[in-house]
């Protein structure tokens, strides 16, 4: 199969060189998989079209690139009708490549990656526009964004897509397919045992993880470290187990200890976009928050925008901000902050990462207007929060971020009672070490005194349920 593909390219190179020697049915052929029609976005944001012509953004955009690069592209309504079922994944499955456009939410689309997934090793390419929101388990796999900031596809906007596609097209046709990546043989080494000792390995490894955050203060470190060696040296590493064993890194060693094993994962894993964001944010919190940047704006730029990365950029300004002696230096990493940040709450409403750390950026700015986006934001930030704590999708830092909403309104009965929520399940469940600055920072702008100081006893007794180092 690799040599199969390794040819369609060299059959790209001689086409691009000149050197055509072969009838036109010998090109290699791209199935794209995309809506068709006119669709509407539902999306309200600034430089979001309220539709799109994706006939057009064929015609002008995807085949002509396709085209360009050797291609002999092939769309499922060029033929009579739609296809059945068979037909559909006759060509998912045999097409030198498949390019699936993600711009818009669309159920054929998801099913269709699955299926070239499963399928192929290699040869399917994800795409969508620069403000695209993909679904959680799609958006965390390396997508090709193009402009689109209006859907009649003009002639300037296909010039810059058309530009943005062909560079990037050609190198992700080589990448592999999450499903070969995930399971080591697929598909010739299935079988019922194999997958009963993949169950039984990944039962082990929580047991083992669950333990080492179980055991006492003194003991957790050490049996974290045990879980590494036992399970992070192995040469076929499950991602589940990868992203575990950051965070059990992250909370029981620390940042450095989380680096180390970061670079020993093999290039599949390491360049995971998860991955990368956790590591920018380990070199952040390790003491170099310039370097963090860097590598999150690369990463934005090769995978687009996402809540979660806009925040953690947003994160590292703020540090940067924090640190900056020069007056200048200081407003201008606050500036950046807030826009990383307010570009991550856009993104995605229901994130409240991004609009939690906002309130009291805009009180330390001081602008006209800030006081009440500070407000609107912590409106925000607290409706997102309780959401997902009703629906039972919340994660970790939830609660946490309940207890920021609380000190920034300066809701002294409401910090208190969490208080004793965070003293019965201790700092590490709390996020105390990566919070406890942006409170401190809510207690230094409460103008009310009694406010001020309520709050400043609840922190005090906060900082005391850090551990010791």
């Amino acid at each position: 199969m690799r040599g199969a593909l390794n040819a369609s390219t060299q059959r790209v190179a001689k086409r691009r060189a000149g050197r055509k020697t072969w009838s036109p049915m010998s090109d290699p052929i791209a199935f794209m998989v995309m809506p068709f029609n006119l669709k509407k976005t539902g999306l309200g944001e600034a430089g979001v079209p309220p539709q799109i012509d994706f006939d057009r953004l064929w015609e002008k955009v995807h085949r002509p690139v396709l085209e360009e690069l050797g291609y002999r592209p092939v769309r499922a309504d060029q033929d009579v009708g739609a296809l059945i079922i068979k037909e559909m994944i006759e060509r998912l499955t045999l097409a030198d490549l498949v390019v699936a456009d993600l711009t818009l939410p669309n159920a054929n689309v998801y099913y269709e990656i699955g299926v070239r997934h499963a399928a192929r090793e290699a040869g399917c390419v994800l795409i969508s526009a620069e403000w695209s929101r993909p679904v959680f388990d799609l958006a965390q796999m390396r997508q090709l964004r193009f402009p689109l900031p209006e859907g009649k596809v003009l002639a300037a906007t296909a010039r810059k897509a058309r530009a943005a596609l062909k560079n990037g097209l050609g190198p992700l046709a080589e990448g592999s397919s999450p499903v070969y990546q995930s399971v080591p043989g697929f598909p010739d080494a299935l079988s019922t045992r194999a997958f009963e000792n993949v169950v039984n390995d990944l039962m082990e490894f929580d047991a083992a993880a669950r333990r080492a955050r179980s055991a006492p203060r003194s003991k957790r470190a050490e049996l974290a470290l045990e879980v590494r060696d036992q399970y992070g040296g192995r040469p076929a590493v499950r991602q589940a187990v990868v992203l575990e064993l950051m965070r059990l890194l992250r909370d029981l060693v620390g940042w450095a200890a989380m680096l180390e094993y970061v670079a020993t994962l093999p290039p599949s894993i390491a360049d995971l976009p998860v991955v990368l964001e956790q590591r920018a944010l380990a070199i952040s919190k390790a003491g170099d928050p310039l370097t963090a940047v860097g590598a999150l704006e690369a990463l934005v730029e090769r995978d687009g925008e996402t809540a979660e990365r806009l925040g953690l950029l947003g994160g590292r300004y703020k540090d940067l901000w924090r640190a900056a002696s020069d007056d200048q230096d200081r407003a201008d990493y606050l500036n950046r902050a807030i826009d990383a940040y307010e570009r991550g709450m856009l993104r995605d409403l229901n994130s409240y990462y991004p609009a939690s750390n906002l309130p009291r950026l805009y009180r330390a700015r001081g602008g006209d207007g800030d006081d009440r986006m500070a407000a609107d934001a912590e409106a925000a930030t607290a409706l997102a929060c309780r959401a997902a704590i009703r629906a039972g999708t919340a994660d970790e830092w939830a609660r946490p971020t309940l207890l920021g909403v609380a000190f920034g309104r300066g809701d002294v009965q409401d910090a208190r009672a969490l208080l004793q929520d965070v003293k019965r399940e201790g700092a590490v469940a709390w996020q105390l070490e990566s919070t406890i600055k942006d409170l401190l920072d809510s207690v230094a702008q409460q103008t009310d005194p009694t406010e001020r100081d309520g709050l400043a006893a609840v922190l005090a007794e906060l900082t005391g349920l850090l551990p010791q180092t």
